[in-house]
């Protein structure tokens, strides 16, 4: 029985990887800079230990540390800055390793290493080389597209009005993974540390074309979804960064071998993006107001 902490373990990656943990039987320690939300009370009542800890307050992430075997470390850009990313994530590697936790899963995005010049994939890749510099046993998960933000903010808007409104041409594919799956596959790399340390794993469920994902998403819901490409141009008044994402994602793609790791770890359930758009509460979702979206993970 492993005690781990989780970073992020409020968000997406973090709270996946917190039930996965719990679910095999291991204690989870959730840290998060809210401790009286919803989603720590969730946690707490699967049995987490919910700790508050705070990337800039050094204290903080020591004491939540401490005694601790193993650290999912999940940074963010989104809500502060790249720059900001990578000095909470050195931040806390270093914290860990002088903590002397045992291994460390950082989770990046697929191809972070590759020299994408995408903003938030090239501040995971700062981190993830501090992290093999630390001088802790580490691995590095990467996951591709995640399957579970067509369920919110603009995709969601748009499949109100039967429309996938996506940035990329019809026919051009995309790996996909969820946050459930996520979860799973990190908690196999911190279960075996000593086949998974010094890795680095581009991880995704599935492969599809927006074409596929706008048939997949009517069946789902029920209504005609017809795929509508958003102009990169319109993206980029947005986020410069995410515009540099999906102009990645067309001219060079976003491949991951998804055959191999179905092949080499069929324990981790994977979900093909049908499995994921059939599991959704889509008249929950649909029926929401618009700015509810923004706070649904």
């Amino acid at each position: 029985m492993l005690t781990v902490a989780v970073t992020g373990a409020t968000g997406a990656q973090g709270g996946a990887t917190s039930r996965a943990l719990l679910a095999a039987g291991h204690r989870v320690r959730a840290l998060t800079r809210r401790p009286d939300s919803p989603a720590a009370e969730a946690l707490r009542g699967l049995g987490a230990e919910v700790r508050r800890a705070d990337f800039d307050d050094r204290p903080s992430l020591e004491a939540a540390l401490t005694g601790a075997d193993s650290l999912f470390a999940v940074s963010t850009p989104f809500g502060t800055d790249t720059a900001t990313e990578v000095r909470q994530g050195k931040a806390l590697v270093d914290t860990a390793a002088e903590a002397r936790l045992e291994h460390i899963v950082f989770t990046s995005a697929a191809h972070a290493d590759r020299g994408t010049a995408i903003p938030h994939y090239e501040s995971k890749h700062l981190v993830e080389q501090h992290l093999r510099a630390a001088g802790v046993p580490w691995s590095v998960i990467a996951p591709a597209a995640f399957m579970d933000n067509y369920a919110s903010g603009w995709t969601l808007d748009g499949l109100r009005d039967g429309t996938f409104a996506w940035p990329m041409p019809a026919d051009r594919p995309l790996a996909l993974i969820p946050a459930a799956d996520i979860g799973a596959f990190a908690t196999l790399v911190l279960q075996r540390r000593d086949e998974f340390a010094g890795r680095r794993i581009d991880i995704a469920s599935d492969e599809r074309t927006p074409g596929q994902m706008a048939e997949i998403l009517a069946a789902a819901i029920g209504h005609p979804v017809a795929h509508q490409e958003v102009p990169r141009a319109y993206v980029r008044t947005r986020s410069a960064d995410l515009a540099a994402m999906f102009e990645y994602f067309t001219t060079v793609g976003l491949g991951v071998d998804v055959t191999a790791l179905r092949r080499d770890h069929p324990e981790v359930g994977w979900h093909t993006f049908a499995d994921w758009a059939v599991a959704q509460d889509w008249p929950a979702l649909l029926s929401r107001t618009p700015t509810d979206t923004r706070t649904h993970h």
